[in-house]
């Protein structure tokens, strides 16, 4: 067997990418559930975020590097819902405290008129669970798992991996710099130093996170902020829109 048959072979029958691939195939159909729940929903909501199956097919470019996680050194860890082990529990508890350290601040601390309709980062829940969940499940495949991945092959064949940590360390910051430089704040001085500090502190949790655990590790601190933040935060807004007749 040739060697790059030899390694298409250990990648596919190694027990954690099969496990990998189930999570990640009900995740794909999860997003499919929720395009077409989203499309029911339109004549009912205006400004509904719906994707498309063009967003689905996307997310299956992230496949064959879920296989090549072992290889890049990525993940030597499987989770578990087990707190004696590595523990999915933790990289979720990440995320709640972000998600609520954005609530306090962002809802608690500003000055807000009240709303008279859902703000753009909220949608109608049930609704919310599925396009947040889906969105937390994009962001994650292509802003770490194919760049981190990629990353992690080259510096392991670059002079026989003598910079794979170095290396490492630099990815992940450019990674980590990605989302707060592409939704850059508006707002008072100490407002935009907030949300670059916080959102650079994240994503940088999440990229050690899929080094050390795989990308689960990095999905769950996602969600974790994702559930307090949007669909949380939406669902105490429907309700105050609800008490006040909107």
């Amino acid at each position: 067997m040739r060697p790059n048959s030899l390694f298409i072979h250990d990648s596919i029958t190694n027990p954690h990418f099969q496990r990998d691939l189930i999570a990640y195939l009900l995740l794909v159909l999860f997003t499919m559930v929720g395009v077409e729940y989203g499309n029911s929903l339109q004549e009912e909501f205006t400004n509904l975020r719906v994707w498309t199956y063009r967003n689905v097919g996307l997310l299956l470019f992230g496949i064959p590097f879920l296989a090549f996680q072992p290889w890049a050194s990525i993940g030597q860890n499987w989770p578990s819902w087990n707190l004696k082990q590595i523990s999915l529990f933790f990289p979720l508890g990440i995320g709640l405290v972000f998600g609520l350290l954005d609530w306090i601040i962002l809802e608690r601390l500003l000055t807000h008129q009240p709303p008279t309709a859902l703000p753009p980062y909220t949608q109608p829940f049930p609704y919310s669970l599925f396009l947040y969940g889906s969105g937390a499940f994009e962001i994650e495949v292509f802003y770490r798992l194919i760049p981190l991945t990629i990353g992690g092959l080259l510096l392991l064949r670059y002079k026989k991996g003598a910079y794979v940590m170095p290396g490492f360390w630099v990815l992940a910051t450019l990674t980590a710099l990605r989302e707060p430089l592409e939704q850059w704040p508006t707002g008072p001085n100490w407002l935009v130093i907030y949300s670059l500090t916080t959102g650079f502190a994240m994503n940088f949790l999440q990229a050690i996170a899929l080094q050390r655990i795989g990308f689960w590790g990095s999905l769950f601190i996602r969600l974790g902020h994702y559930l307090i933040w949007h669909i949380a935060n939406g669902i105490m807004i429907e309700l105050a829109l609800q008490a006040n007749g909107n």
